[in-house]
């Protein structure tokens, strides 16, 4: 008997996709490589995201370069925006 969804943010998708799992489980291989084409199927008939599309033309964001910087410095403000006196003159030349 299958369990109906509930619908909570976050708790729905972690539903489905154990069910997913535990279907794809108990599938012969060949059944298993199947599932597996048509995922592949469903992924590449949606839009790339922004991360595909600067892949695809070699572009990195500034996040993505230094995403493990930010927050390193455990005692400041975690925005450096909050003190305005920072920013003051900031790209006047």
């Amino acid at each position: 008997m299958k369990q109906k969804p509930t619908y909570f943010t976050g708790e729905f998708m972690v539903r489905v996709e154990e069910q997913i799992i535990e279907a794809v489980r108990t599938l012969p291989p060949a059944k298993q490589q199947e599932v597996l084409d048509f995922v592949e199927f469903l992924r590449a008939k949606l839009p790339p995201s922004q991360t595909e599309l600067n892949e695809a033309n070699g572009s990195v964001s500034a996040l993505e370069v230094a995403g493990d910087l930010v927050g390193c410095l455990g005692d400041g403000p975690p925005d450096l925006s909050v003190n305005k006196k920072y920013l003051e003159g900031f790209g006047n030349s």
